[in-house]
Protein backbone atom coordinates (compact mmCIF):
# COMPACT_ATOMS: atom_id res chain seq x y z
CA UNK A 1 0.00 0.00 0.00
CA UNK A 2 1.29 3.43 -0.92
CA UNK A 3 1.46 6.14 1.76
CA UNK A 4 2.19 9.76 0.83
CA UNK A 5 3.16 12.22 3.54
CA UNK A 6 3.22 15.97 3.08
CA UNK A 7 5.53 17.91 5.38
CA UNK A 8 4.98 21.61 6.09
CA UNK A 9 7.29 24.00 4.21
CA UNK A 10 8.73 21.16 2.10
CA UNK A 11 7.85 21.03 -1.61
CA UNK A 12 8.31 17.28 -2.09
CA UNK A 13 6.17 14.68 -0.41
CA UNK A 14 7.46 11.48 1.19
CA UNK A 15 6.21 8.34 -0.56
CA UNK A 16 6.63 4.87 0.91
CA UNK A 17 5.25 1.42 0.13
CA UNK A 18 4.12 -0.25 3.34
CA UNK A 19 2.98 -3.76 4.20
CA UNK A 20 0.86 -2.44 7.10
CA UNK A 21 -2.91 -2.25 6.70
CA UNK A 22 -4.68 1.08 6.25
CA UNK A 23 -6.23 0.72 9.71
CA UNK A 24 -2.82 0.16 11.32
CA UNK A 25 -1.35 3.22 9.62
CA UNK A 26 -4.38 5.37 10.48
CA UNK A 27 -4.19 4.30 14.14
CA UNK A 28 -0.43 4.96 14.31
CA UNK A 29 -0.84 8.45 12.86
CA UNK A 30 -3.83 9.31 15.06
CA UNK A 31 -1.99 8.18 18.21
CA UNK A 32 1.15 10.14 17.28
CA UNK A 33 -0.84 13.31 16.54
CA UNK A 34 -2.81 13.14 19.79
CA UNK A 35 0.36 12.50 21.82
CA UNK A 36 2.43 15.07 19.90
CA UNK A 37 5.17 12.54 19.17
CA UNK A 38 6.93 11.63 15.93
CA UNK A 39 5.28 9.41 13.33
CA UNK A 40 7.47 6.42 12.50
CA UNK A 41 6.69 4.28 9.44
CA UNK A 42 8.67 1.42 7.89
CA UNK A 43 8.50 0.53 4.21
CA UNK A 44 8.59 -2.87 2.48
CA UNK A 45 12.40 -2.86 2.29
CA UNK A 46 12.90 -2.02 5.97
CA UNK A 47 13.65 1.71 5.60
CA UNK A 48 12.27 3.82 8.41
CA UNK A 49 10.77 7.29 7.99
CA UNK A 50 10.30 9.53 11.04
CA UNK A 51 8.23 12.72 10.76
CA UNK A 52 7.62 15.03 13.75
CA UNK A 53 3.87 15.38 14.37
CA UNK A 54 4.04 19.18 14.40
CA UNK A 55 5.63 19.19 10.90
CA UNK A 56 2.94 16.98 9.35
CA UNK A 57 0.94 18.60 6.56
CA UNK A 58 -1.15 15.63 5.37
CA UNK A 59 -1.14 11.85 5.00
CA UNK A 60 -2.62 10.09 1.96
CA UNK A 61 -3.20 6.38 2.61
CA UNK A 62 -3.64 4.38 -0.61
CA UNK A 63 -5.94 1.43 -1.14
CA UNK A 64 -4.98 -2.04 -0.04
CA UNK A 65 -5.85 -3.68 -3.37
CA UNK A 66 -3.18 -5.77 -5.01
CA UNK A 67 -1.86 -4.39 -8.26
CA UNK A 68 -2.83 -6.27 -11.40
CA UNK A 69 -0.13 -7.56 -13.68
CA UNK A 70 -0.65 -8.12 -17.40
CA UNK A 71 -2.87 -6.76 -20.12
CA UNK A 72 -6.25 -8.30 -19.19
CA UNK A 73 -8.86 -6.47 -17.19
Amino acid sequence: MEIRIGVRNIAREIVIESTDSADQVRELITNALSAGTAITLTDEKGHTVVVPAEALGYVDIGSEQERRVGFGS
